[in-house]
């Protein structure tokens, strides 16, 4: 028994973080995501791409990096908030427009500690080549990857839902049920001996069960905000949806996607759409959802949702009356 055992804990310690398809997740008692790099910018840079830092539980994570190398760490720096103490970073996708930061972070956090954003979570799918039109290679995600390696971390492929800390789960790739087509046009990929659109695969996004109902934060959305939905409510037991937190792939969908994305999101009580969500999909979604200027936000540097507070928004993207 005793070496039965030891081989059991042996397995479990080369798995890491838990992987489950289980319905009956730990609720996060208290969550708040910042906003690091997105368009607006109330202190600090904007830019186009997107990167957030998540705390649960007295844990952080940080999701996504932003696209220019020194803006995160510049955000960072300027709103006071020290990410050296972040051992944990996920990737939602490959594009770098969320990479970009990663080793300049990487670097800077490490003289401090050694250990700062020394795990790197991504989901599966995210190192097959991407292709231009002209049949030029265009993933550079790899070359990253090694980097990263280099520097001594570590770099985790999730392909199933796994818990990244006590209390967040990252969906790993998210099935596609709704015909959703929530990324630009322009790269291929190879699948099933066929060159087909990218589709994005590996986009992966962030879930908090709460007694209020989840949290989800997404960098792009890239795999469909119905489908995230449904990943997450699959994950939960059909928790509700409390808030959807970062970019959601919609700034050139017509109205009808937009109505459609909002009977699925019906019940949704905050929304902090930044990135690619778009100004004014945000403003019709925040109309079609029953919301307000208090609780359907355009995310700004420094806006943040906090459980059982709400949104943030800041001065920029704020409102008093």
């Amino acid at each position: 028994m005793r070496k039965l055992m030891a081989v059991l804990l042996a397995a479990l310690a080369v798995l890491g973080p838990r992987a489950t398809e289980a319905k009956d997740l730990a609720m996060a008692r208290a969550v708040k995501v910042t906003t690091l790099s997105t368009m607006l910018a109330d202190e600090g840079l904007g830019e186009w791409g997107y990167s957030a830092l998540v705390e649960v539980d007295g844990r952080k994570v940080l999701f996504d990096s932003g696209a220019n190398p020194d803006v995160v760490l510049h955000n960072a720096r300027a709103m006071g908030i020290d990410l050296s103490d972040v051992e944990d970073v996920i990737i939602s996708h490959f594009h770098d427009d969320h990479t970009g930061g990663l080793m300049t972070l990487r670097k800077a956090l490490m003289a401090k500690n050694p250990k700062s954003l020394s795990r790197l979570h991504v989901g599966e799918g995210i190192f097959a080549p991407r292709f231009e039109k002209d049949g030029k290679p265009a993933n550079t995600f790899p070359m990253l990857a090694d980097a990263f390696r280099a520097s001594g971390g570590q770099v985790i492929v999730h392909a199933v839902p796994t818990e990244i800390v006590p209390g967040a789960w990252l969906t790993g790739p998210v099935p596609r049920h709704h015909a959703e087509t929530n990324w630009n046009p322009g790269l291929m990929m190879d699948e099933g001996g066929k060159r087909v659109a990218d589709y994005l695969p590996e986009d992966s996004s962030l879930v908090m069960p709460t007694a209020q109902g989840s949290v989800i934060v997404t960098g792009c959305g890239h795999a469909g905000i119905m489908n995230i939905a449904d990943a997450a409510q699959a994950m939960t037991g059909n928790e509700p949806l409390l808030a959807v937190i970062g970019g959601v792939h919609l700034f050139a969908k017509p109205d009808a996607v937009l109505v459609e994305t909002a009977a699925r999101l019906k019940g949704l009580r905050y929304l902090l759409g930044g990135h690619c969500t778009g100004i004014e999909a945000t403003v019709r979604l925040r109309e079609l959802l029953a919301l307000d200027r208090h609780t359907a936000v355009v995310a700004a540097v420094g806006s943040r949702f906090v459980l059982g507070k709400g949104i943030d928004a800041g001065m920029i993207a704020g409102w008093a009356g």
